[in-house]
């Protein structure tokens, strides 16, 4: 085919999503995460061990192992082994490479596994070595990583566009009420308009429901063929279309805008469906204005319409506009790298049907949208996925 044109997935699923309990902090490593949703995965499947040939490890902790010395400890062989650490879009990623490989006969079944810990000191040792900007440019100057970066890409959009706290709330609240019914969600209290204005100040104007909670955690899924997962009795979605960009808009002084609105009109050609299509939306949302960002870009509304598009909708599970049904991370937590798995596992699990929490009725289609590593100023990396049950 031509240069951008895209080929669809034909008979390629996603299937057995798994989600391995979420703890504040871990004695564990990143190696019993990845372990244990892998052993999710060949029990949920009924696979044994060698039948997975394929394998996408995704961790931040992992070090100083990589994919390749994880595969020794858990004894297996693959002739296919990827490793994708693109933060908040790694699911999306680690799907599309993962089809690809099936489609293209390298693999039969790719397991995807998301894993990371989160000892007391994790974090603080994470945001300080992630990247040669955070090294050099941020954090020698007191700036508290991504809450002080995304602290001003939240002002600059509440000023330029005229969002208020209140429109942020919105979406807060209702994920909140979606991880109630959610077991491994982190945060069980209800959220109140009131609570959530009067929370602590992190950084102006972020407060504390803004802000993702770090923690540890697992995710994980298997793709192979269609046919395959009929044989075993599995529930799968069929993968419609997906986009990544990395780097997007890298002239805009202030980031505003993601890959999405590049490549928005090809994923949904791709896909076959619009906007309007969509039952369920999975945003990552490590920032309730990253969630904006992601519907705007994703054509749901025009760019800076977002405040008065979260005004006229509601967002449970029950709701008109179903966004994060498990809670997302601002509710869940966030897993490390896992945080990138999240959205897609949910996504499968309601369009299969095998929802852990609350179900959007007869959800059909879902956009799971991913946004990643946070780079002195911005996100580098956006991807999407479209999913559809079977």
């Amino acid at each position: 085919m031509g240069a951008g044109v895209r080929q669809p997935y034909r008979d390629v699923v996603v299937t057995v999503p798994v989600t391995i309990a979420y703890e504040r902090y871990s004695i564990r490593s990143a190696h019993w995460y990845l372990g244990r949703s892998l052993a999710e995965l060949l029990s949920g499947s009924g696979l044994a061990k060698a039948e997975v040939d394929g394998v996408c490890v995704s961790s931040f902790t992992l070090p100083p192992d990589n994919a390749i010395g994880l595969m020794q400890y858990l004894g297996m062989s693959p002739r296919w082994l990827d490793a994708i650490n693109l933060g908040g879009a790694c699911g999306v990623v680690a799907l599309r490479r993962a089809a690809r490989a099936v489609q293209a006969g390298d693999a039969r079944v790719v397991a995807c596994i998301a894993g990371d810990t989160n000892h007391v000191y994790s974090f603080r040792h994470n945001v300080s070595n992630f990247s040669q900007f955070a090294r050099d440019a941020v954090y020698p100057y007191g700036s508290g990583g991504p809450n002080a970066s995304f602290a001003f890409l939240t002002d600059y959009y509440m000023r330029h566009f005229g969002a208020t706290r209140e429109d942020f709330g919105r979406l807060c609240i209702a994920q909140r009420e979606n991880a109630l019914r959610f077991p491994h969600a982190l945060m069980k209290r209800p959220l109140t308009m009131d609570q959530y204005l009067g929370a602590r100040l992190i950084a102006e104007p972020l407060r504390l429901f803004d802000c993702v909670m770090p923690c540890a955690g697992g995710e994980g899924f298997l793709v192979m063929r269609r046919q395959q997962a009929e044989d075993l009795g599995l529930g799968h979605a069929r993968i419609l279309g997906t986009i990544e960009r990395h780097n997007a808009f890298p002239d805009d002084p202030i980031q505003m805008r993601g890959g999405w609105a590049l490549d928005r009109d090809d994923l949904y050609a791709m896909a076959g469906v619009g906007p309007a299509d969509i039952d369920v939306l999975e945003t990552y949302d490590d920032y309730p204005v990253i969630s904006l960002m992601q519907i705007e870009d994703l054509g749901f509304c025009g760019k800076g319409d977002g405040p008065e598009f979260v005004r006229e909708r509601t967002f449970t599970a029950d709701g008109d506009f179903p966004v994060n049904t498990s809670g997302g991370q601002l509710s869940v937590g966030q897993a490390g790298i896992a945080g990138g798995y999240l959205g897609l596992v949910e996504a499968v699990r309601q369009v299969t049907g095998e929802t852990l929490g609350a179900a959007v009725p007869n959800a059909k289609v879902a956009l799971v949208s991913g946004f990643g590593m946070i780079n002195y100023d911005r996100g580098l990396c956006s991807a999407a996925a479209i999913l559809a049950a079977a």
